[in-house]
């Protein structure tokens, strides 16, 4: 009769395998950046141009609170408007099927598509409450210009409604064990997530305007 191999140190078997701790339900965040200075430098040129003419705009975020301007209300043809905005939008569509193959997502021989896509200015000290994108599959922001202590972006554990009695992770926990991750992108960076993810813009206490162009994809 052949012997058994001796148990390895610390490991004991438990249902026909060894013990072990899996990850389950991965939640990604893709990074990028676009190292494209004379692209970023025109696009910073078309926001702020787009601020001071788009008076919808500027109208809309003041009624609504909004620490800055952002054209999320006022214009949805942005790629049509302007040939730098358009240049990016080319190079996001990349990116976005790049995140959606390596998710895994199951789209067939379709490609992720661009359905709406705007700027946002946020004046020093401004933030953008908790929220998420519905009616999308990836949404995601390429950072124009972020100045020395911007507001980081915080993404919320989608789980964290449903923990209720569970307690809190210890200071050493390792990110993917954490309720909140907090990205720090800087200049040219790209952030893509899955549009459920909730997520929020942290005031900061940069001197400069934060800017950047957001997007959806269906």
């Amino acid at each position: 009769m052949k012997k058994q191999p001796a148990l390895e140190q610390g490991r004991r078997p438990c249902f026909g395998v060894f013990m072990a701790i899996k990850t389950l339900f991965v939640t990604r965040l893709y990074q990028d950046a676009i190292d494209d200075p004379a692209l970023v430098t025109e696009l910073e040129r078309s926001c702020r141009a787009l601020a001071q003419d788009d008076k919808a705009g500027r109208a809309w975020s003041k009624a609504n609170g909004y620490p800055g301007y952002t054209s999320y209300a006022s214009l949805n043809d942005l790629p049509m408007r302007d040939p730098v905005i358009a240049e990016l939008k080319r190079i996001l569509d990349r990116h976005a099927q790049r995140f959606a193959t390596e998710s895994f997502l199951d789209l067939g021989r379709r490609k992720p598509k661009l359905d709406s896509l705007w700027v946002n200015i946020l004046k020093p000290g401004g933030g953008h409450s908790g929220h998420l994108h519905p009616h999308s599959m990836i949404s995601g922001t390429f950072y124009v210009c972020v100045p020395p202590g911007a507001g980081t972006l915080k993404l919320e554990d989608p789980r964290l409604p449903m923990m209720m009695a569970a307690p809190g992770r210890t200071a050493d926990a390792p990110e993917d064990s954490r309720p909140f991750v907090y990205a720090e992108p800087a200049t040219g960076t790209i952030l893509l997530w899955e549009s459920w993810l909730r997520h929020e813009v942290m005031a900061g206490a940069a001197k400069s305007e934060r800017i950047s162009i957001s997007f959806n994809y269906s």
